[in-house]
């Protein structure tokens, strides 16, 4: 068997015409040689690859555009080690920026210490609960999806990342209703591509088309805008991950469905406007 350095430098250098990173073989290294973190990887350099076929095998799986999260089953989000399988997105970047402009601007609004009800719809791999759990504890965390397979996969998160939260299934927010509940806190990160043709091989082959792609005639966004009356008791804040291509019509439908209330988009990282936040009085 080659030596680990030995089998990237090689898998490298098949891979190059594909794009993938390096970063992406050490990630399969790191879960196929049983180590914690990738710096083993690169101490171990030396040393003999003990599962190297397995290691071919997931090169042939790369070359497919299969993302590596996918392989390995795990992805990072903001420290934490989570499950994922393609029932629920891969964790992205945006997101922790999401779950950190919540962190810092949700003391406008309320006092973050007190117990707060907040619920993160269509949580998929559950990431942004178990975030918003560990940063504030006090809040009561519940998570919904309509996806029977998602919410075993952010169950299972819950579990092992120690965290506790409430898990609802069902669409937007009627479980929400159902359960006579009433939520101070609603952060969501809809479908939001518009075109099949905006997204990545991986993206458009392998994750779940329910958490994609847009329908107009039938979002998430305009179901939470139409019925959050139901679930609202005193000031509303709304948290929403968006398309850049979606201010107008997000204006729109806030022009549309909401009253009383003061909003704002704000741009990624990146310069994009990729968040809208909404306080409803």
């Amino acid at each position: 068997m080659p030596s680990i350095s030995e089998a990237i430098k090689k898998a490298t250098a098949e891979l190059k015409p594909y794009g993938i990173l390096a970063l992406d073989l050490r990630l399969l290294v790191m879960r196929d040689e049983g180590f914690s973190e990738q710096m083993d990887v690169l101490m171990n350099k030396d040393k003999e690859m003990r599962n190297y076929p397995l290691f071919l095998e997931q090169i042939e799986r790369l070359k497919k555009d299969e993302p590596v999260e996918y392989i390995i089953n795990q992805a990072d989000f903001l420290g934490h080690h989570l499950y994922v399988d393609s029932s629920v997105l891969i964790p992205r970047s945006e997101t922790e920026e999401l779950v950190a402009n919540i962190s810092e601007k949700i003391s406008e609004h309320f006092d973050p210490r007190n117990y707060l009800v907040c619920a993160d719809i269509g949580t998929g791999s559950g990431a942004i609960a178990i975030a918003l759990k560990e940063a504030f504890p006090n809040w009561l965390l519940c998570a919904s999806d309509i996806s029977s397979s998602a919410l075993s996969v952010a169950k299972r998160n819950f579990t092992s990342n120690g965290c506790r939260v409430d898990v609802y299934q069902g669409d937007g927010l009627k479980p929400y209703i159902d359960a006579h509940l009433f939520l101070d806190i609603i952060v969501s990160n809809p479908p939001y591509i518009l075109s099949k043709e905006d997204a990545q091989a991986s993206v458009r082959n392998y994750e779940p088309a329910t958490a994609l792609w847009l329908d107009k005639s039938n979002s998430l966004y305009e179901s939470i805008f139409r019925d959050f009356q139901q679930i609202k008791r005193g000031t509303l804040y709304m948290a929403f991950e968006i398309s850049p291509d979606l201010v107008d019509y997000l204006t729109e439908l806030m022009k549309r469905y909401l009253r009383d209330y003061d909003y704002e988009f704000v741009a990624d990282l990146n310069g994009l406007k990729r968040f809208l936040f909404i306080n409803l009085h």
